[in-house]
C-alpha cells in the first residue's frame, strides 16, 4: 500500500498553503484549490482531519477558572475593590489558592485551573465587604464561572434582625449534671448586616455554677458552623458574641454544664429578648412553674416542649432524661444521632478567616440540631396541640 503523504499547514492559515513532507514529494504543492492527486474523497477526509486537528492545537485549551462578581444586594451594584479570597477545603484543612481584587464592574478572577472535589473538598469562597465577610461554597459539579457573592452594607443598628427563636434544651443526668444547650434562632429580613462588634449581636448570662464556661457555634446563612468566643461584658457571668447577622437566617448555639441534683430549681437571666422563649424536656423530665406552659411533644424525639416567660427563668425541674439515649422495642441503646448526616467541617488554620472555623475535620449533626430543625418548623406552623386536635377531627370526619 502506498504511504499516506505526511502534509503540514503553514502558519498562515489564511493562505491555505501545504508544504508536503514526504520523501518522494518534496517540492511545494502549492495552494489547497490547485493541488492534485487529491480528487480521491478518501484523501481529502484525512486532510480534512488532520486540517481540524491542527487547529484544535491552535486553541487554547479551556480550564477551570473561577470568577464572578461581587454585587451589593442592598443596592444591585457591583461591589467595586471587594477582596475575595479562594481556599480549597481538604482533610488538612482549607488551603488558600491565592487573593483577588474586584474591578469596577465588581468581577474577581482566579485563573488557576481548579476543580471542587479535585484533590479535597468544595472551593470557598469569601469576600470581605464593609469589615464583614461572606462565604460562598463551590461543591463538586457546581460552576466555577460567573457565580455572584452578594454582601450587604454594615451597621450597628439591629435594623430588621431579631431574635425569632430562643430555646434551652436540659438533659439532668443521674450523675448529678444538668447539660444545657441554648439555641438562638435570628431572622434578617432586611437588606443591612448588623455588625456590633463593641456590643456584640447576643448578650447572655450563665448560672455562677457554671464558671464561665461555654462553648459557642454559629452558623450563618448557606455558611459552616463556626466557633466563636465568650466575650466578657463587663458584669458577672454576663457574655457577648461578636457575630454579624446578616440578613436571612442565622442561629447561634451555646453549650455549657453545671452541677444539679433533681429535683431542684433551674434559674437563668435573659439579656437578649426573643419573640418566642420555649424549654425543651427530654422523656421523662418535667418541668412545673409560674409561666411555664407544655405546648406538646416534637415528634421525632418525643421531647415535651414548654412556653416559658422571662427575663427570669426560675422554674422546678424534675426527673432525669438524656437525649443521645433511648431503647427501642429490641431493647438496645440507640444514639437518635447515628443516622444524621456529617457536615464537613475546615479545620483551623493561621488566617483570620480560618482561625474561627471550628477546629474539628468532620461535625456530627447533634440531637440539639435536630430538635432546633423539628422544632422551628413545627413552631411556625402553631401550636401543636392545636395541630394534632385539627388532624384527629379531620381523620374522625374521613372515616
Amino acid at each position: 500500500m502506498k504511504p499516506f503523504p505526511r502534509y503540514r499547514l503553514t502558519q498562515s492559515l489564511s493562505a491555505s498553503t501545504l508544504h508536503c513532507a514526504c520523501p518522494s514529494q518534496a517540492s511545494h504543492v502549492g495552494q489547497v484549490g490547485n493541488l492534485r492527486g487529491l480528487a480521491n474523497p478518501a484523501t481529502q477526509s484525512r486532510l480534512l482531519i488532520l486540517a481540524v486537528f491542527a487547529l484544535a492545537l491552535l486553541v487554547p485549551t479551556a480550564h477551570a477558572a473561577v470568577d464572578g462578581f461581587v454585587i451589593n444586594a442592598a443596592t444591585n451594584k457591583p461591589a467595586v475593590n471587594a477582596t475575595v479570597s479562594l481556599f480549597q477545603t481538604t482533610q488538612q484543612g482549607p488551603q488558600s489558592l491565592g487573593t483577588a481584587k474586584t474591578d469596577t464592574t465588581g468581577k474577581f478572577l482566579f485563573p488557576q485551573d481548579v476543580k471542587a472535589g479535585v484533590g479535597g473538598g468544595p472551593l470557598l469562597l469569601q469576600a470581605v465587604y464593609d469589615g464583614v465577610q461572606y462565604n460562598k461554597t463551590l461543591p463538586p459539579g457546581f460552576p466555577t464561572l460567573g457565580v455572584n457573592i452578594p454582601v450587604y452594607p454594615s451597621s450597628k443598628n439591629p435594623g430588621e434582625a431579631k431574635i425569632e427563636q430562643h430555646f434551652f434544651v436540659l438533659e439532668p443526668a443521674p450523675d448529678g449534671t444538668l447539660t444545657v444547650n441554648e439555641g438562638f434562632v435570628y431572622k434578617n429580613d432586611g437588606k443591612t448586616t448588623w455588625n456590633d462588634p463593641d456590643g456584640g449581636t447576643l448578650q447572655f448570662e450563665l448560672p455562677a455554677e457554671a464558671n464561665g464556661k461555654v462553648e459557642i457555634n454559629v452558623l450563618a446563612p448557606g455558611g459552616l458552623p463556626i466557633r466563636r468566643p465568650a466575650d466578657p461584658l463587663g458584669r458577672p457571668n454576663q457574655f457577648k458574641v461578636d457575630f454579624p447577622i446578616k440578613p436571612g437566617e442565622s442561629r447561634v448555639d451555646l453549650a455549657w454544664t453545671m452541677p444539679f441534683r433533681s429535683p431542684g430549681q433551674f434559674k437563668d437571666h435573659i439579656l437578649s429578648k426573643a419573640e418566642a422563649l420555649r424549654v425543651v424536656a427530654p422523656v421523662g423530665v418535667e418541668f412545673k412553674g409560674d409561666g411555664v406552659t407544655a405546648l406538646g411533644q416534637e415528634p421525632t424525639s418525643k421531647a415535651t416542649i414548654y412556653n416559658v416567660t422571662g427575663p427570669n427563668l426560675d422554674f422546678q425541674v424534675a426527673g432525669t432524661g438524656l437525649f443521645n439515649q433511648s431503647n427501642d422495642s429490641s431493647g438496645n441503646n440507640q444514639s437518635l444521632s447515628e443516622n444524621l448526616p456529617k457536615l464537613y467541617g475546615l479545620l483551623t488554620a493561621n488566617s483570620s478567616f480560618l482561625q474561627n472555623v471550628s477546629a474539628v475535620k468532620w461535625i456530627l449533626a447533634t440531637v440539639f440540631g435536630m430538635l432546633a430543625l423539628g422544632f422551628i418548623l413545627l413552631y411556625r406552623k402553631g401550636n401543636p396541640l392545636e395541630t394534632a386536635k385539627t388532624s384527629s377531627d379531620h381523620a374522625r370526619r374521613s372515616g
